[in-house]
């Protein structure tokens, strides 16, 4: 993990001798870390400088205040970008981290040469959502981020996952972990009170790809052809074998449409 003032995050670069083809920067998901993309490092095999942040708190290693909203979140994400000097990148994130890529869109479209939005949706929450956050916020309160473990991986990953990865399990299970009581609590707060992205999606011109895991049920496929409808000249793919956290379960699999929507559309 990288440092550059209060903003951390990790980063790899395109070896010498391999054409740069700009950046690409990684929103990590709820309630896990930066480091559920080291799979992605190695898109820079492809030309891409990839920069994935640590959101505030989640790993115990800084002292700034717990967000309170996306807008918090997105504000870091931007001076990430302004302090390493990046003017424009492919944005993108998993779960929360789209919904953070819609902050930050809303907020300086400017920086998106691009946009992914893979497990995630545009919606804000549903009463019944909120609900469910708010029995979450007792939970962390309660009794930590091992139970938000424990209550959340049936939810993040698919039943292939589960059936047969138990290392995948165990290695989503070490990232919750890794998250401060305060950074999940904090997330969840920002996570209930998002605005509606909707109307957000015909303002899109960038090159954007819509990716979700075959077995997510927490943002599924309807979701994810919603915001392709929405988004004029999107891309929709499907991982196979993967729940909410696709690039993670099947990391190959979502490199490799990563990969072909980078070469081919920007």
């Amino acid at each position: 993990m990288q440092a550059i003032g209060r903003l951390r995050y990790l980063e790899a670069m395109p070896r010498l001798g391999v054409r740069k083809r700009g950046t690409l920067l990684l929103i990590h998901a709820f309630p896990v870390t930066a480091r559920m993309f080291e799979a992605q490092l190695a898109l820079s095999e492809h030309g891409w400088r990839v920069v994935a942040p640590q959101l505030r708190q989640f790993d115990h290693t800084d002292n700034d205040p717990a967000a309170t909203s996306l807008d918090d979140f997105a504000g870091d994400v931007i001076d990430l970008l302004d302090a390493l000097h990046i003017e424009e990148a492919v944005i993108g994130g998993v779960s929360m981290g789209g919904y953070i890529a819609f902050a930050m869109f809303r907020r300086a479209p400017r920086y998106f040469q691009g946009l992914l939005l893979a497990d995630t949706k545009s919606e804000a929450d549903t009463a019944e959502a909120v609900a469910g956050r708010l029995r979450m916020l007792q939970l962390v309160r309660d009794k930590g981020p091992a139970a938000v473990a424990d209550d959340m991986i049936p939810k993040l990953l698919g039943w292939t996952t589960r059936a047969t990865q138990p290392e995948v399990v165990e290695r989503v299970r070490a990232l919750v972990l890794s998250s401060s009581s305060d950074a999940i609590a904090g997330a969840i707060g920002a996570l209930m009170t998002r605005p509606d992205s909707g109307p957000l999606l015909s303002s899109i011109r960038c090159p954007t790809l819509v990716a979700v895991g075959e077995e997510d049920t927490v943002t599924p496929r309807s979701a994810a052809e919603a915001m392709h409808r929405a988004i004029a000249g999107s891309e929709l793919v499907t991982i196979p074998q993967a729940g909410h956290l696709a690039n993670l379960e099947q990391p190959a699999a979502f490199n490799a449409a990563l990969a072909r929507f980078l070469e081919h559309r920007l």
